[in-house]
C-alpha cells in the first residue's frame, strides 16, 4: 500500500506523460537512487514506475535503475545528471538543498496541518511553481514532488527527549536542508550533516546520536535498533521528487511532448 502511494502521483506525471515518445526510437534512461529493493521507493521503481513506463511507451522507452547508492548519493546523482551521466534521478526535498532553496518551502515545520493537505499542496500550484524555479536556476525538471513517510519523528540513542532542553548537545544528524539544520539547531542539538546511507552505521559508532527521519523510513531502515528513543513530534514533511536533466529531456522530446507533460501534472 505505502508503495502504491508513492508512486500514483508519480506515475500520472511521467509515464503516461511519456507515452507519445513511443513513436521515436528505444530509448533507455538511467536512473540514480539511494532506495533500494525491499524500501519503499526502490520497490516502487521497480513494481511501479519500470513497468509502467514500458507499457506506456510500448516497451520503447525503458528505466535502467541503479539502487542503493550504486552510482551516486542524493546530492552525486543531481551533479551526474546535470553532466549527462545519467538521466533521472530521486532526492529528498531536503537534501536537494545543495542545489538551491526552491524546494526548501517544503521543508518548512508544521507548514501542513495534516497529510492530505501536504499531498493536495505538493500535487498542485506549489509543486508547480517550486519545481519552475529549480529549472531555472539548477537545470533540474522535477517530474513529480511527492510523499515518502509522513512527518518527520525524533529518534536517538541516548536518551528520552521530551522537550527541546533533552536535545541539548546532543549530535543530530541532518539532511542538506538549510531548514532542519536550524531547526535542529535552535533545539539545542549539534546539527551534524550526514549521509542517509551511512546513518545506521553513524548511530551504532556514535558519531551521531540522533535523526529526524519519517516513521516509515525509520522503521525500514531498522533505526529503532541503534537509535532506541522515539518522539512523535511531526512538523517537517518527508518530501521527496523524481527529477531529470533537462537538456536531456530537451534532447528527446518535442515542444508537443513537453507541453503533454506539464498538462499531466497539472492534473
Amino acid at each position: 500500500m505505502f508503495i502504491k502511494k508513492i508512486f500514483r502521483t508519480l506515475l500520472t506525471g511521467f509515464a503516461i506523460a511519456f507515452f507519445a515518445q513511443a513513436a521515436y526510437a528505444e530509448i533507455t534512461l538511467k536512473l540514480g537512487t539511494t532506495g533500494r529493493l525491499g524500501m519503499p521507493i526502490g520497490d516502487a521503481i521497480d513494481q511501479a514506475l519500470i513497468p509502467a513506463m514500458e507499457k506506456a511507451s510500448g516497451g520503447k522507452m525503458k528505466i535502467e535503475p541503479h539502487y542503493q547508492r550504486s552510482l551516486c548519493s542524493e546530492q552525486k546523482c543531481g551533479e551526474q545528471a546535470n553532466q549527462g551521466l545519467i538521466a533521472l534521478w530521486t532526492s529528498s526535498t531536503a537534501n536537494y538543498g545543495n542545489f538551491g532553496p526552491e524546494l526548501a518551502i517544503f521543508d518548512l515545520p508544521f507548514i501542513f496541518k495534516s497529510l492530505e493537505d501536504a499531498k493536495r499542496i505538493s500535487d498542485e500550484w506549489l509543486a508547480e511553481r517550486q519545481c519552475k524555479l529549480a529549472l531555472e536556476n539548477a537545470g533540474h525538471i522535477c517530474l513529480s514532488v511527492y510523499s515518502s513517510g509522513g512527518f518527520r519523528q525524533l529518534g536517538n540513542a541516548t536518551r528520552p527527549v521530551h522537550e527541546p532542553d533533552d536535545m541539548k548537545g546532543l549530535k543530530w544528524r541532518t539532511t542538506k536542508s538549510p531548514v532542519e539544520f536550524m531547526l535542529v539547531k535552535n533545539w539545542g542539538a549539534t546539527p551534524t550533516p550526514y549521509d542517509w546511507s551511512q546513518l545506521y552505521q553513524g548511530l551504532q559508532s556514535g558519531v551521531v546520536e540522533g535523526q529526524y527521519v519519517a516513521s516509515p523510513w525509520q522503521h525500514v531502515a531498522k533505526l529503532h535498533e541503534v537509535a532506541k528513543y522515539f518522539t512523535e513530534i511531526g512538523g517537517m514533511w518527508s518530501g521527496n521528487i523524481l527529477a531529470m536533466d533537462a537538456k536531456q529531456y530537451n534532447a528527446l522530446s518535442d515542444q508537443q511532448l513537453k507541453s503533454g507533460m506539464y498538462q499531466q501534472k497539472r492534473k
